[in-house]
C-alpha cells in the first residue's frame, strides 16, 4: 500500500514537471527553476497578484523577436530584478530592485537599453548577489530550447 502511494506521487510529480528538475536557466553559474511566459496573455500576466517568488525561482519571458522591451510592475507585489537578454542570450540591460506598484496604469515602465528577446525576472537583489555585468550569457535547459513563442 505504501509503495503504491509512493509510485502514484512519483507519477504525479513527473506529469507536473516537478521531478527531474523541470525548466531552468543558468546565469553566472547559478541555476533557477523558471516558469515560462511565451504567449501574449502569459507575458501580460507575468508575476502579477503573487505574494512571493520562492528563492531560486524566476519567470522567463520569451518574445517572438528581438526588439526594445519595457516591463512594468502593475499589480506586482514582489520586488524584482528585471534582466533583458538579446537573441544570443547576452545580458543587455539590468533593472535592479524594481519595487512593487499598486498604481495601476500609472506604474512606470522599466525599459531595455537595447533590443531584447528574453526577459528574466528574479527576486530583487539576485543580480547584485551574483555580481552580474552586461554581456553575461543565459543558458537554457533543453526543454526551453524547443519552445516557440506565440
Amino acid at each position: 500500500m505504501q509503495l503504491a502511494r509512493i509510485l502514484a506521487l512519483g507519477a504525479t510529480l513527473l506529469a507536473s514537471g516537478c521531478a527531474a528538475g523541470g525548466d531552468w536557466v543558468e546565469l553566472h553559474g547559478h541555476r533557477y527553476a523558471v516558469e515560462i511566459a511565451r504567449t501574449d496573455a502569459e507575458r501580460e500576466r507575468g508575476l502579477m497578484f503573487r505574494d512571493a517568488l520562492p528563492a531560486g525561482h524566476g519567470m522567463l519571458f520569451i518574445h517572438v523577436r528581438e526588439e526594445p522591451q519595457a516591463y512594468w510592475m502593475k499589480n506586482t507585489r514582489i520586488p524584482l530584478d528585471i534582466l533583458y537578454f538579446d537573441d544570443a542570450r547576452r545580458l543587455v540591460t539590468q533593472q535592479r530592485d524594481v519595487p512593487p506598484c499598486s498604481l495601476g496604469d500609472a506604474c512606470p515602465p522599466y525599459p531595455s537599453d537595447a533590443p531584447a528577446r528574453y526577459v528574466l525576472e528574479l527576486n530583487a537583489g539576485e543580480a547584485a548577489r551574483l555580481g552580474l555585468h552586461d554581456g553575461e550569457v543565459l543558458r537554457f535547459s533543453p526543454g526551453i530550447e524547443r519552445i516557440q513563442p506565440e
